[in-house]
């Protein structure tokens, strides 16, 4: 696999150092941020740390709204399924406009003709660093008197799938006012589930093979208001209250059969769990302009909800109705999180600094009822985080340096944990050609615990297993380098990362015999971690132009987990994922397909979602016409087996028969005039998810 890898990685860097690119200009600034490379045929400025797309008049008249724009980048790519913009690579995407944090709905908001460019980081600035791995920042014109609406509908004819929305801006003076409203509803009877666990108890062996049809879905809602004040060079000021509405079920039957040793029995048996919450959420920004270099920004974050989960599971012996087990699993957890971030940012001639102060706070106090009975218990998780850093730029080379402090303390109902740690990080860049680079980046952080890991509550899964969290849990420690090069021209943009990431105390699932009798699945901070690989990523364009466009995503990767014993588990796979996109005047396809691979998560591998989804589209004046087909020829399906160093064998597959070849159509209406007003947010947070486990 390293063999592979390595040669792949030189082969690649060598053919397209071979390249002969345009001779394009470089602008050189007082470095306010990292130097840029211009590359005019692609209309793409590359930083260290970013890059900087513009969009010519072709492109911006055939497009819609602004989402439109975006999907056209190299790394992003237009989620069929959910209908919104995605990284090609993976990993969390955080969107702004014009520093703010920005909705899918506010994305389409902004009109082709008021994009002046857009800024892709994949390595973001400290202040998003530990909130995503990529963020595209949209800049905008200036603002003007206006409004904007449009509604937006996808619905598959057959099942219960539905993608709705709306959204309206109202600008005047000084004043801007939106509001905001999607709706994501999933209802589907005919998931089907088939799970196995074999595994040697007492001295017996045992085998549950088990199959199951379930009615299952869920619904989401959104609901945005935001009023927003700025005068320009002075301060700005925003109030955004949103709701976020959801609720899940699942109501399942099945029959399963029960070995012990040579004896067998059916057994039957039903599950139903669901879960919802309302949150609302208040979020208030205020920037000032406290002199001609200095500017100081704050955000702060607060909200405050219920959640209800529960679970009810039931087995018993099919012949004699004789009871297996019984369980029912009730959980209240009471939220109250805050998050609140103050930054300094000055320019200086040779760079620009910015520092910073970020704490977030979750209270969660859980009224349980599960199999080890009642309990009421309350867990505080807090972070603290204060940074630093500088970039700029000498000669060839870029940089930015960044450092940082932060502390973990999370107390359960069982535990209390504490810790500070440095958290430094690197990036340089140097310019091999004008439409060449080579960038580097190392950091160092902690990642903690997720609140279901961390949770004291138990459910049963199948007979003599449980399910359980530990309070217990440290925090990972995670060294990240990569290594990047980049080429582009008319035709090509491309990216080639060699990366290696280690993770200290690494958190890991995996099966223990269990203190009541049977197993359990728990978590466990393991020695280490490790994954390394190259990922080759970017866009080819035949012609051009935007008549054809291949995407592709290709990730050979090797990673490895030794336990808390000194097992060692290691797994290589070839991460993949294809576009096929083509632009012809008012029509528009695109079709998505990849071949789904085994990746390492705890005791398990589980394959990514499958898919081969293809979407054509017709725009006419102010309306959009779409259809497609999701999953064809093929239901959505996901596949985790255990590996052979866990105590239980575990299969599980499951497939949505409802989204085979789902057929889809969609309607939309984009109106504006004038422009709205959006403010440089500097500060962007989010309080914590819901807890339901």
């Amino acid at each position: 696999m390293k063999k592979t890898i390595y040669t792949m990685f030189i082969l690649c860097g060598t053919f397209m150092l071979a390249q002969e690119g345009k001779n394009d200009t470089v602008e050189v600034s007082d470095t306010k941020e990292i130097q840029e490379v211009i590359v005019k045929t692609q209309r793409k400025k590359q930083f260290a740390d970013k890059a900087v797309y513009t969009f010519d008049k072709e492109a911006l008249e055939r497009a819609r709204y602004a989402k439109d724009l975006l999907q056209t980048l190299p790394e992003l790519q237009l989620d069929l399924v959910g209908n919104t913009i995605t990284s090609t690579k993976g990993g969390t995407i955080l969107f702004l406009i014009n520093g703010v944090e920005a909705t899918d709905l506010q994305i389409r908001s902004v009109t082709p003709g008021e994009v002046v460019k857009v800024e892709y980081y994949d390595i973001p600035p400290a202040r998003w660093a530990t909130r995503a791995d990529t963020v595209v920042n949209i800049l905008t014109r200036s603002t003007e008197t206006g409004y904007v609406f449009g509604a937006e509908v996808f619905s598959a004819l057959n099942t219960g799938f539905i993608n709705g929305s709306a959204y309206a801006n109202y600008t005047k003076g000084k004043n801007n006012f939106g509001l905001e409203y999607s709706l994501s509803l999933r209802d589907y009877n005919d998931r089907r589930v088939n799970s196995i666990y074999d595994y040697q108890l007492n001295g017996s062996h045992y085998r549950s093979d088990e199959n199951r049809k379930d009615h299952f879905g869920y619904t989401f809602q959104n609901i945005a208001l935001r009023y927003t004040r700025m005068v320009p060079d002075d301060y700005a000021f925003q109030a955004k209250l949103n709701m976020d509405i959801f609720s899940r079920f699942s109501k399942g039957v099945g029959q399963s059969i029960f070995t012990q040793d040579n004896l067998g029995e059916e057994h039957s048996m039903f599950k139903n769990n669901g879960s919802d919450y309302v949150i609302p959420k208040l979020d208030l920004y205020y920037s000032k302009k406290i002199s001609e270099k200095d500017e100081l920004s704050i955000n702060l974050v607060g909200s405050h909800y219920t959640t209800n989960t529960s679970e009810t599971a039931k087995e018993w012996i099919t012949a004699s109705g004789l009871s297996v087990y019984d369980n029912d699993m009730m959980l209240k957890a009471t939220q109250t999180s805050f998050v609140g971030e103050l930054v300094h940012v000055h320019d200086f001639k040779a760079g620009k600094l910015s520092s910073g102060y970020r704490i977030s706070r979750s209270s969660i106090s859980n009224d349980l009822n599960n199999l080890a009975g009642y309990s009421q218990y309350n867990v505080n998780y807090l972070e603290q985080y204060f940074y630093t850093e500088f970039s700029g730029k000498v000669d060839q080379f870029s940089y930015r340096v960044g450092a940082g402090l932060t502390n973990i303390h999370n107390k359960s109902a069982e535990n209390v944990f504490d810790e500070w740690t440095f958290t430094p990080k690197v990036i340089l860049g140097y310019q091999l050609k004008n439409n060449q680079n080579l960038r580097f980046t190392g950091s160092y952080s902690p990642v903690s615990p997720w609140s279901n890991a961390l949770s004291s509550n138990i459910v049963q899964l199948v007979p003599n297993i449980v399910q359980r969290g530990n309070p217990f849990l440290k925090s990972q420690q995670v060294f990240s380098n990569n290594l990047t090069y980049s080429f582009n021209n008319k035709y090509f943009d491309f990216n080639a990362a060699l990366f290696y990431r280690y993770t200290d105390r690494i958190i890991n699932q995996y099966y223990v015999l269990d203190e009541l009798g049977g197993y359990a699945l728990t978590y466990e901070n393991g020695k280490s971690g490790q994954r390394y690989g190259i990922q080759l990523t970017g866009s080819y364009k035949p012609f051009g132009n935007n008549l054809l466009v291949v995407k592709a995503v290709i990730t050979p990767t090797s990673e490895m987990v030794k336990t808390s014993t000194g097992a060692l588990i290691k797994n290589d796979f070839l991460g993949n994922y294809f576009v096929l996109s083509s632009e012809y005047k008012a029509f528009s396809l695109q079709y998505q397909f990849n071949i789904p691979t085994y990746s390492l998560s705890g005791a398990f591998l589980n394959t990514n979602e499958n898919q081969n989804n293809i979407f054509v589209s017709y725009k006419h004046k102010n309306w959009t016409f779409s259809t497609g087909m999701y999953w064809m020829g093929m239901p959505s399906e996901y596949k985790t087996k255990s590996l052979p160093e866990s105590l239980v064998d575990y299969k599980i597959h499951t497939q949505i028969m409802n989204n085979k070849s789902m057929f889809v159509l969609g309607l939309s209406y984009d109106f504006s005039k004038g422009k709205k007003t959006e403010i440089q947010k500097k500060l962007n947070n989010d309080t914590a998810p819901a807890a339901t486990f």
